[in-house]
């Protein structure tokens, strides 16, 4: 087996290799540009080893805030371009503007030009090394899957969306009399040898409803596990490629997705994000009162109507709460009854839809936050008479009231706007899979996810 065949990076570990890459790269390069020349702004040395420290969390936090670590983005060369460029434009902003942890200005501008370019180069070499080697299809992994005929195509194309480095090269059919796919099949007693010639190192097990009939088969991948080949459930591979649940709107089942994190039963952690709400929500209310004048005046000519709106949401356990934001559709908008609103509604109005793609609509809900109906994170409320007509299709959509709704949350930050029954299917399988993995790396996650969100102007 070649080398280049054994190679796969796991999407965490590809993360984590462009995070400390996009470090290595820039203090490597500048560290030998001041070895070599007279650039004497910023030297990698033990009396100054925290200007090396500040710079490395500020590449990967603009980083992450500028998806650098979003691997579609690390794989198109276009999107990793403007990244980079946006990337080191705010790192070097906000590393002259913090003196007191970073070297003093130079008195030769010139030092400050060298200093943005030997970063924007730095990486710029290293991500263009990344897509060309690391993101080829040398690095792929070989899957074989076994399951029904009738879902693999389905199960493999959904997978290639978030992973493209994730290849199924064959399946086994469980099913008696196989449909025809676009990928190839295999029969039990080829297994061994087919592994052996494609390098398989994992078989995905697809959603059975039956049991594996075939002693054979279950005897042959017992075998093959014992022989150092991984063997994974499709719903496993799914939830760790897509960070969402593998939920349809005939599931009822709740117990498959148990057990739900411990964070949600964890005193320390409630307590930690109940002080991070109240903390938040006052600072962003005192942000709001200083801009809601200006916002008033322009409300009363680009948007003449009542500046704010109330709602009725429902809550967690169900219980439902009044809901305030800044009004962005027009006077009477539901005057023919509740509708979703939809991407390019015609009820929006032009200032509304800056509102809404700024999140500034939503700043008057730290009120809520601070009166612990709502929380910064959690999943987004919804109405009454939208939670009945959901739940009605998709059984568990009522799960996601185990905690409260938040300001923002994961499925926000992953998802565009949500119209219809499959889009609210989808969001819910982000919101159960926050539910289930709640933590402070996760919440923190979601809060810079949002900052991204809002500096591109990708709100609804």
């Amino acid at each position: 087996m070649s080398a280049s065949q054994k190679i796969h990076f796991e999407i965490s570990e590809r993360k984590i290799l462009l995070r400390v890459m996009d470090v290595v790269f820039p203090v490597l390069t500048l560290a030998l540009i001041g070895h070599y020349t007279h650039f004497d702004y910023f030297r990698v040395s033990q009396t100054s080893f925290y200007w090396t420290i500040v710079l490395a969390l500020y590449i990967v936090f603009f980083g992450t805030i500028f998806e650098m670590y979003n691997l579609q983005t690390a794989s198109n060369r276009f999107q990793i371009s403007k990244s980079i460029i946006l990337t080191t434009s705010v790192t070097v902003l906000f590393y002259l503007l913090t003196p007191f942890y970073t070297p003093v200005l130079p008195s030769n501008r010139l030092q400050i030009i060298l200093f943005f370019f030997s970063i924007l180069i730095s990486l710029f070499v290293w991500r263009y090394f990344y897509i060309v080697f690391l993101a080829s299809n040398r690095f792929m992994k070989k899957v074989l899957f076994v399951g029904s005929s009738k879902d693999v195509d389905s199960l493999v194309t959904e997978l290639a969306k978030f992973n493209p480095h994730y290849k199924v090269v064959g399946y086994i059919a469980v099913d008696e009399n196989p449909n025809a796919t676009d990928v190839e099949r295999i029969t039990a007693e080829e297994l061994d040898e087919f592994i052996r010639l494609q390098y398989v190192s994992e078989i995905v097990v697809a959603n059975i409803k039956n049991k594996l009939t075939s002693v054979d088969l279950y005897n042959k991948l017992l075998r093959l596990l014992e022989n150092g080949i991984v063997i994974r459930k499709y719903n496993q591979v799914y939830e760790h490629s897509t960070y969402r649940l593998p939920i349809h709107f005939e599931d009822r089942e709740l117990y498959k997705f148990f057990p739900f994190s411990r964070s949600n039963q964890n005193k320390l952690y409630m307590y930690y994000t109940r002080f991070f709400d109240l903390v938040f929500s006052v600072v962003g209310l005192l942000g709001f009162f200083l801009i809601a004048p200006l916002l008033w005046i322009i409300n009363l000519f680009a948007n003449k109507g009542s500046f704010f709106y109330t709602q009725e949401r429902v809550g967690k356990n169900g219980i439902p709460f009044t809901i305030y934001k800044m009004r962005t559709m027009v006077q009477n908008a539901e005057q023919n009854g509740a509708v979703f609103a939809t991407t390019n509604d015609s009820r929006i109005t032009p200032f509304g839809k800056f509102l809404r793609k700024t999140r500034l609509d939503e700043l008057p809900q730290f009120i809520n936050v601070l009166k612990g109906e709502m929380a910064i994170i959690g999943p987004r409320p919804e109405r009454p008479v939208f939670v009945d007509q959901i739940a009605a299709s998709i059984p568990l959509y009522q799960t996601r009231h185990v905690i409260k709704p938040g300001l923002t949350g994961w499925a926000q930050v992953n998802y565009p706007y949500g119209s219809n029954l499959e889009d609210s299917l989808m969001k819910l399988r982000y919101d159960l899979y926050y539910i289930k993995h709640r933590s402070l790396f996760l919440d923190v996650n979601i809060v810079v996810k949002t900052l991204s969100t809002v500096l591109f102007f990708r709100g609804q």
